[in-house]
């Protein structure tokens, strides 16, 4: 479980982040969603560490505040997360083999052995057996994102960040990296977030969702209640889209 309280994030005397609450449980796929310059990025960086908030606490499992903690400590709890990047992020010099494994080779004592048993496990769950030789180059943008996926998980990571990951693919494959993102994190009880501008993710997967605005937490709740709500920031937002329009003028009908 992670918590955030309080969170702000200032940069001169632009706030980017105001105040922001929000809990985020395990086995639950958790979305942030928001316009681009709503503060999503920003809040999914200060909670992995990558940038430090103006003030506010990140507790994980409610007890170690990320925020306080010297790098020595933070690196042990940056052991347990995985990281799914918004361009998959793999190294283009190194085969399917040698990106899954980097995380095993940078942060455990593993014999080779060892780190490729878990390595063919990791490619199997994400339905890539038998790639381990392809380097990126060769691989489709699903099947990169899938890579990227194996890579996140091959520490067995009891939490998941994912930024945008259905960024740069088409709707069946987006929905299917969707599926294959819930499938783990209930599996494995993982606490899972997810940066998207992607509705159809929403209402998809999202057992839990936050809508930011400008910074704040304008909106809290889930796949069913989020084409439902009479936050008018929100209502803006999500029914930009004609799909949704669609969609909500046939609930109200």
């Amino acid at each position: 479980m992670i918590e955030v309280r309080g969170l702000s994030k200032i940069f001169g005397d632009k706030v980017v982040l105001r105040d922001v609450s929000a809990r985020f449980e395990p086995a639950r796929t958790s979305l942030i969603i928001g316009a681009s310059g709503s503060g999503k990025t920003v809040l999914m960086k200060c909670m992995v560490g990558l940038m430090q908030p103006s003030s506010g606490q990140v507790l994980y499992d409610g007890v170690v505040d990320f925020v306080s903690l010297p790098e020595s400590e933070r690196r042990k709890i940056r052991q347990q997360i995985g990281m799914l990047f918004q361009g998959s992020a793999l190294f283009d010099s190194m085969n399917v083999e040698q990106n899954v494994m980097f995380p095993l080779t940078m942060f455990t004592n593993m014999t080779l052995k060892e780190k490729l048993h878990r390595v063919n496990e990791c490619l199997e769950r994400v339905n890539l057996s038998n790639t381990n030789r392809l380097m990126p180059s060769e691989l489709s943008g699903g099947m990169k994102k899938r890579v990227g996926i194996a890579r996140a998980i091959v520490m067995n990571p009891r939490f998941l960040f994912c930024d945008e990951p259905n960024s740069g693919l088409d709707p069946q494959t987006a929905i299917r990296i969707d599926e294959l993102i819930r499938e783990i994190t209930l599996e494995y009880r993982i606490t899972t977030i997810i940066n998207t501008h992607d509705l159809n993710s929403v209402i998809g997967i999202g057992d839990y969702v936050i809508f930011l605005y400008k910074g704040r937490k304008e909106w809290e709740g889930d796949k069913h209640t989020v084409l439902r709500s009479d936050n008018q920031a929100l209502n803006e937002f999500v029914f930009a889209s004609r799909y949704f329009r669609e969609i909500r003028d046939q609930l109200v009908g």
